[in-house]
């Protein structure tokens, strides 16, 4: 009995460890996300992660659904995953096309025998996806991002699988977040800094306020119907405002 006392506590002190571990780096991966302000290396530090941290992953990439239709591989980790999301698209089937607008995880534990998109799982199964868990990261709309996972044989994901993949989707999603608010904000900054550029050639150019520049651009650019910023740049970078195209007035 005391064997079998001892057994029990040291299975429970390695768990405790492998556990302590698990959120160590998990808490390694959600700062490394956090200062990452590259949108496409933030992705491909998902995938990698993916990659090391999930239980029985042979493959991973991030996928954009467009219009519940066109699957795009925003980040792979090698062929299979880029297959599958071409072949989602052409067949206008798959797990991510259907199921994940609905479901937080999908899970296709057997490639060979999915019988909920008959066309796709067939020609995935050629490609070399033996098994799949989607994990959905957003849904904006008609346009979704998922975590897919792949499997090199059939029902080799298990339930640790599912969990660290939920916690490492779930930084993903939150860091994803905030990239696009940061590339938002940078493209405000941006628009900002040209527009200030191109009143400072017209207060020069004119000796008037801001405001009097401001609103040359404003005219200028409901004249022409351009956005602001592009009369902006336009400005910036012939030296001339746009005007409206007067023939056959």
């Amino acid at each position: 009995m005391a064997f079998r006392t001892g057994n029990t506590k040291d299975a429970a002190d390695q768990k405790a460890a492998v556990t302590a571990g698990l959120a160590e780096q998990l808490s390694d991966l959600a700062r490394d996300l956090q200062e990452e302000d590259d949108t496409d290396a933030l992705l491909a530090d998902i995938v990698h992660a993916a990659l090391d941290l999930i239980p029985h992953v042979a493959a991973a990439s991030i996928s954009l659904v467009m219009g519940r239709r066109t699957v795009l591989s925003q980040a792979a980790s090698g062929e299979v995953p880029r297959l599958v999301d071409a072949l989602q698209s052409a067949t206008g089937q798959g797990p991510c096309i259907d199921a994940a607008y609905e479901e937080r995880i999908v899970r296709v534990p057997d490639m060979g025998h999915e019988e909920r998109w008959p066309d796709f799982a067939a020609a995935a199964y050629d490609a070399g996806a033996r098994s799949m868990l989607s994990f959905q990261l957003f849904v904006k709309g008609d346009n979704l991002g998922a975590l897919n996972l792949y499997g090199d044989d059939a029902n080799v994901f298990d339930e640790e699988s599912e969990q660290v993949g939920l916690l490492v989707a779930s930084h993903a999603a939150v860091a994803f977040s905030d990239a696009q608010e940061i590339s938002q904000l940078n493209q405000a900054l941006d628009t900002r800094d040209v527009i200030g550029q191109a009143k400072g050639i017209l207060m020069e150019r004119f000796k008037i306020t801001a405001q009097q520049a401001f609103q040359v651009l404003i005219r200028a650019s409901s004249e022409t119907n351009t956005k602001l910023r592009d009369v902006a740049e336009h400005l910036t970078g012939s030296g001339e405002i746009p005007t409206r195209n007067r023939t056959g007035a």
